[in-house]
């Protein structure tokens, strides 16, 4: 009778690695690397062929850009998608994704358990178990990272002593990437008063001096062109990536409330995700009523919450994303952007739905907009505070 088997999702970085050994030597496990393709750019190849020479019994490499992209990066898109007004949720989006594709793989080979490579200290716990009972509770997890306690330096030594290769990137940081973004952690990025190195970056051109302008036109909420050029969403995002990126945009670099209470230090890397939130936020107020502005700012900031904590299979986003795919209705247009070293802003934008008029809105003779209206609105909306107001100061 043959061992049993764990699935372990494969990154192919120092965790995962190390993980393939210890899921060998410590639980006495087959293990089975699963690799899913959300948008990386890796190598899959020498991926898989580095899993087998550590120790995967079988390597399964999964092509799911398209389905991250449709499925988790639009809904994101719509719902303007930034924990803490900053970080786009790359990582964060992709991580129910590839636990789901970890548990289907679960069931066609038979296997009891499944294991990742994530630390006690991050938020991918959370993501990953979570999302794995939210499919299938009934599947064991192991994450060897967090149930030895280990650290990074007790990582590359063990994969020093097993001779597992370690790349000289993975040396210096822990990264994740895919369509939506880029992630950089650990090494000298731990002093939150160091400025990140130059050579940390992929994206974003450091020396971006020249101006450039784009269009970004959407229908429905959804990016569909650039510069008058229909694109499908992934090769949309690839070229806003490579154009904005060119300008010094698309770094994010701040202190962040992970789920499990911990501050941390957060650096990513992410031009189109910036370009394109930004771009969709600015057509909304050309096409939505205030009311509906301050309550989607409301869903907003819940939706980002639950996709950051680890809850994107709870009912409540998938609640959430009803109202929000109403409000994309009408958000149709294009919308103009300047980019700069570094800086990026809206310079214009027009929809067939907007509801700015420039006949109202004029300061000229050409307004429509009869100014003695104004008095008695003014009159009204100020009364209970004139009120308040005059009845404090016979108090006193």
């Amino acid at each position: 009778m043959g061992k049993e088997k764990v699935i372990l999702a494969y990154s192919g970085g120092l965790d995962t690695s190390v993980c393939i050994r210890y899921l060998q030597v410590l639980h006495d496990l087959d293990v089975v690397t699963v690799t899913v393709d959300c948008g990386q750019n890796d190598d899959f190849r020498e991926i898989e062929k580095q899993a087998v020479s550590i120790g995967s019994i079988k390597h399964i490499n999964i092509d799911a850009k398209e389905e991250f992209a449709i499925d988790f990066v639009v809904p994101s898109i719509k719902a303007n998608g930034l924990y803490q007004n900053k970080y786009p949720l790359g990582t964060a989006l992709a991580r129910p994704l590839i636990a789901s594709k970890a548990v289907e793989v679960a069931h066609k080979e038979d296997a009891p358990y499944i294991a990742h490579g994530c630390t006690g200290k991050g938020n991918d716990q959370v993501r990953f178990d979570l999302s794995i009972r939210a499919k299938d509770p009934r599947l064991k997890i192991i994450a060897p990272i967090r149930d030895m306690n280990l650290t990074r330096d007790l990582e590359m030594k063990f994969a020093k002593e097993q001779n597992i290769a370690v790349t000289e990137e993975a040396k210096q940081y822990s990264i994740d990437q895919n369509i939506w973004g880029r992630s950089i952690e650990g090494g000298n990025l731990e002093n939150a008063f160091c400025e990140p190195p130059i050579n940390a970056f992929r994206f974003v051109a450091s020396d971006a001096g020249s101006i450039g302008h784009i269009d970004i036109e959407f229908q429905n909420g959804i990016p569909v062109a650039v510069d008058g050029n229909r694109m499908n969403i992934n090769d949309l995002i690839e070229h806003l990536t490579s154009v904005v990126g060119s300008f010094g945009v698309g770094i994010i670099d701040h202190i962040e409330d992970r789920v499990i209470g911990i501050k941390s230090r957060e650096v990513y890397e992410a031009p189109a995700a910036l370009a394109i939130i930004e771009s969709h936020k600015d057509l909304e107020k050309m096409v939505l009523t205030n009311h509906e502005l301050r309550f989607k700012a409301l869903v907003e900031e819940c939706w980002s919450w639950l996709t950051y904590s680890g809850l994107w299979y709870d009912p409540l986003r998938r609640d959430l994303d009803r109202f929000i795919d109403e409000t994309q209705k009408r958000v149709n247009g294009k919308v103009k952007l300047r980019m700069h070293n570094g800086s990026l802003r809206v310079t214009g934008r027009e929809s067939k739905y907007s509801l700015y008029k420039s006949d109202v809105s004029t300061y000229s003779n050409a307004s429509s907009f009869d100014q003695a209206m104004a008095k008695g609105f003014v009159e009204l909306w100020g009364l209970q505070t004139i009120m308040a107001n005059v009845i404090a100061n016979k108090a006193v």
